[in-house]
């Protein structure tokens, strides 16, 4: 294999492995939601009563969970940490590595930074 063949495959296997990791999470939800809703009917077809307190059980409410944002956040945080991290490890002597990975880590940072604003903002409304 030579080296135009391996430049062309490297972006082609990342953005393959971007739009699987897509398609996983998508086919796995929607088939979560798909058997949730064939629970839902065979159990209306035979005259079941339904509670709220089921269907809660059973995952079919989209309420989302109030720590969401801080999840999401300290994630978000966590990946730009672990890029500071790895720019760090780099063996550069001119820094210049270091400096460019730091500049990269600092959109996950303010994402992550985001999301633990919101949760702050979103509970003070509520109370």
């Amino acid at each position: 294999m030579n080296e135009d063949t391996l430049a062309l495959l490297v972006p082609f296997g990342f953005f393959l492995l971007v739009g699987m990791s897509l398609w996983m999470v998508l086919h796995f939800r929607n088939k979560q939601s798909l058997a949730i809703q064939e629970t839902v009917r065979i159990a209306l077809e035979k005259g079941m009563p339904l509670s709220p307190e089921l269907i809660d059980q059973m995952g079919a409410n989209n309420k989302p969970h109030p720590l969401k944002d801080v999840r999401r956040g300290i994630v978000w945080i966590a990946v730009a940490v672990g890029m500071a991290l790895f720019g760090y490890c780099i063996p550069d002597p001119s820094n210049q590595a270091f400096s460019a990975i730091l500049a990269i880590a600092a959109l996950p940072l303010a994402i992550g930074l985001g999301y633990l604003a919101m949760h702050q903002f979103a509970r003070n409304q509520v109370a």
